[in-house]
């Protein structure tokens, strides 16, 4: 379960749980990003919604008063405090408010404060329900996510590790929510140097997937991993693939296709390639000529120029490379 949906089903972390009724909600991967997005991806919200202060008088020129994101913060800080007084810290509402806390901190940028309400939420959810109940699932989701965008991908990979086993255990490898965690589990490892782990869990991935386009973004993460490894060939094989599918759903000359491209170029430079380099980043640099109508392309072809001049200086052919520099 992506990090969107996990925070906007409303059974997850509401009265309304024990109806087992799940409504979900995902954007685009554009908004949510395939490899971890900059900055961490956060939606409004769960539960029923929080008592906020009367809203600001409208002032006669400016209109209606906005709340800021640290007005709305500080309403649900003070919602909390209320809870954890009336309740106590392991009641539902009490963790409801504390999850939505989180999230709020996290849309913010205050990724060190999310992670701390998102453990205390979850160490509460886990006290009251278990480990495999759905609340506490949500909450864990949303903790291993936080860390992640805290920069802390070995604590996060011990959260998707339980996710997965869970969602392997109750709806088997190929399922949607499974792939989703096996994912960012294998990325949590590179990101943390358990290469192996990350190949492995890549390898797995690629096989249990069922889109075209999730296949692709997984082999990209499974070459960089291979990459990392000294595995260059066998990364290679992976960038190749995904080039010549691009290639016939995009064509040549996409930004998406181009970066493939210059990507397979760069991986033969580092393996020691060098004639294969050439070839590859020349062509890659041709196309994006063709294409250089777009910005993003123009700014992809200098660095395929830098990298194709690096590629012809290693092959020995200098008068080449200088005529690029």
């Amino acid at each position: 379960m992506s990090f969107w949906r996990a925070l906007l089903r409303v059974t997850g972390l509401t009265a309304e749980a024990e109806k087992q009724s799940v409504h979900t909600a995902e954007p685009s991967r554009e908004e949510r990003g395939a490899e971890k997005p900059s900055g961490l991806p956060v939606p409004a919200p769960v539960g029923p919604p929080a008592p906020v202060d009367p809203a600001p008088e409208a002032d006669e020129d400016r209109g209606p008063s906005v709340p800021t994101a640290g007005m709305r913060a500080a309403a649900l800080e003070r919602t909390l405090r209320s809870l954890v007084e009336l309740h106590g810290t392991e009641h539902p509402d009490t963790i409801t408010a504390r999850n939505n806390l989180a999230t709020k901190y996290a849309q913010m940028g205050r990724r060190q404060a999310a992670v701390q309400q998102f453990e205390l939420a979850l160490d509460e959810a886990v006290s009251v329900y278990g480990d495999e109940h759905p609340r506490a699932e949500i909450i864990r989701e949303n903790l291993a996510w936080a860390l992640e965008d805290a920069g802390r991908p070995a604590d996060a990979a011990q959260h998707w590790e339980m996710l997965l086993r869970e969602r392997e255990s109750q709806f088997g490898s190929a399922d949607e929510d499974t792939v989703e965690a096996r994912t960012r589990l294998a990325v949590c490892y590179r990101r943390s140097g358990r290469l192996d782990a990350a190949v492995a869990h890549y390898e797995r991935a690629v096989e249990d997937v069922a889109g075209t386009v999730a296949r692709e973004e997984l082999r990209l993460g499974l070459s960089a991993a291979l990459n990392m490894s000294g595995r260059y060939d066998e990364a290679t094989t992976q960038l190749r693939m995904v080039l010549a599918g691009r290639r016939r759903r995009l064509g040549k000359g996409h930004l998406e296709t181009l970066t493939v491209h210059h990507r397979l170029g760069r991986c033969y430079t580092q393996a020691g390639r060098a004639n294969e380099a050439v070839e590859t980043l020349s062509g890659a640099y041709r196309a994006a000529l063709n294409s250089s109508g777009d910005p993003e392309v123009r700014r992809l072809m200098l660095r395929l120029r830098r990298d194709l001049a690096g590629a012809y200086s290693a092959a020995g052919r200098r008068r080449e490379a200088d005529a690029l520099l």
